[in-house]
């Protein structure tokens, strides 16, 4: 599968290699596992402000439909690629069987800068990007979230834009829309409030006292930062956070409503007042209780993976530990990791919540959000850490394992259709 060769997808393919060799998956079965169901690359032309023409590339990716609708994120940035998006896809797949969702794995990209464009022209990308995709999405075939780049108001054009197609409102045709529009309450803190929650029972597992520990979030866009008020919440002395741009640290802690002021002003976390700056590479080998890589993925490499200083990494972000330093960190039983596909699991799974709500037109109080959200959380990490420690492997093996396995059953009892 050449046409998805990049430095992610075979990432995520040693991943799932590992874990079939631990599983004994027989060979004949690996490559219908592994490999994305269906994938699209579409040109996307637009009339920029100027009067010029630009066509975009844009991608989506859909892994597997053997546990119903493909389910995942919409990502805008420059570097977006076909095999960026295929990883992430086959990732959503193990995080939705891992959680319990009846989905499987999908992510889409369009390959742009969205702070180089006006709004204008966001909404004409967005809009020209869901037609194109028509014919492959729908509530019970492909439902799209946001990601890096996009937000409720992209969320808001795609669906807008499918309902004109179909002649009446379809609400479930995305996740992470405005709660005016049949968005769920509790849908954009669900990843920043799952990762605090799964840390604070990391500590628990540890013997760890919260209200005693310093954390370091990488990336402080929306799950980063509702990570970081979470873990404060908790009892956590936040005290360094970065983004693409910079980043500060003050040893006595970041005062992070002030820095949300800060951020919400200046759109950057750089040159907030009190705090000595910090790059994001710093950032990663800081001294502290608790890193969370909130950004981008392959973060955590064999280069700096052994000077890491930390007892619970968090992976608030996809794919931000490589394989090689996997290996090493393997190694080091001093560090806790919350792998991936369980600890960033908060988004698809209040998506779930808001699929069903707006199936049944029926919709939930964010108490009742939260609570069911922290439930099925618990029972994932619950399981995973009983995984760990009767077959004594990883976290992440141990998560990818329970997720690859529920995949590969459904995938025999439904047959192969000739």
């Amino acid at each position: 599968m050449q046409i998805y060769d990049h430095p992610t997808f075979r990432m995520a393919c040693q991943q799932f290699d590992l874990v079939a060799d631990h599983l004994q998956i027989p060979e004949f079965e690996r490559a219908r596992i592994k490999f994305p169901k269906r994938s699209m690359t579409v040109a996307l032309p637009i009339h920029r402000d100027d009067g010029t023409t630009q066509v975009f590339p844009g991608y989506r990716v859909q892994h597997h439909l053997t546990l119903g609708p493909t389910k995942g994120g919409l990502r805008y940035h420059p570097d977006v690629t076909l095999g960026e998006v295929a990883a992430l896809a086959m990732w959503m797949s193990w995080k939705c069987a891992l959680t319990g969702l009846p989905y499987g794995g999908a992510k889409g990209g369009i390959a742009c800068d969205p702070g180089k464009l006006s709004r204008d022209e966001l909404e004409r990308l967005t809009r020209r990007y869901t037609q194109e995709m028509i014919p492959f999405i729908g509530p019970q075939v492909d439902v799209m979230a946001p990601d890096l780049g996009t937000d409720e108001q992209v969320m808001a054009w795609m669906m807008d834009t499918y309902s004109v197609h179909a002649g009446y409102t379809v609400p479930s045709i995305v996740t992470g829309k405005p709660v005016i529009i049949g968005g769920s309450l509790g849908r954009r803190e669900a990843t920043g409030r799952g990762v605090a929650y799964l840390v604070n029972r990391a500590t628990d597992t540890i013997g760890l006292d919260i209200s005693k520990t310093t954390a370091a979030v990488q990336g402080f866009g929306n799950v980063g930062s509702v990570a970081a008020l979470s873990l404060a919440r908790y009892g956590s002395k936040v005290i360094a956070v970065t983004d693409a741009f910079g980043g500060v640290h003050n040893s006595n802690g970041l005062n992070l409503w002030e820095l949300e002021k800060y951020v919400a002003k200046n759109k950057t976390v750089a040159g907030f007042p009190d705090a000595e700056p910090l790059t994001n590479e710093q950032l990663l080998v800081l001294p502290c209780d608790i890193l969370v890589p909130a950004a981008m993925e392959r973060q955590i490499t064999e280069a700096n993976a052994g000077k890491i200083q930390c007892r619970i990494l968090a992976e608030a972000a996809n794919g931000p530990t490589t394989p090689e330093a996997d290996v090493i960190l393997d190694q080091r039983p001093e560090i806790f990791v919350l792998p991936d596909v369980l600890c960033n699991a908060g988004g698809v799974i209040v998506s779930y919540f808001e699929w069903v709500q707006d199936l049944q037109s029926f919709f939930w109080s964010e108490t009742e959000v939260v609570d069911k959200l922290f439930r099925i959380l618990e029972t994932a990490y619950t399981q995973i850490l009983t995984v760990s420690r009767k077959q004594k492997l990883t976290m992440r093996l141990a998560a990818l394992s329970l997720g690859i396995k529920r995949v590969q059953e459904a995938k025999r009892v439904r047959g192969l259709f000739p």
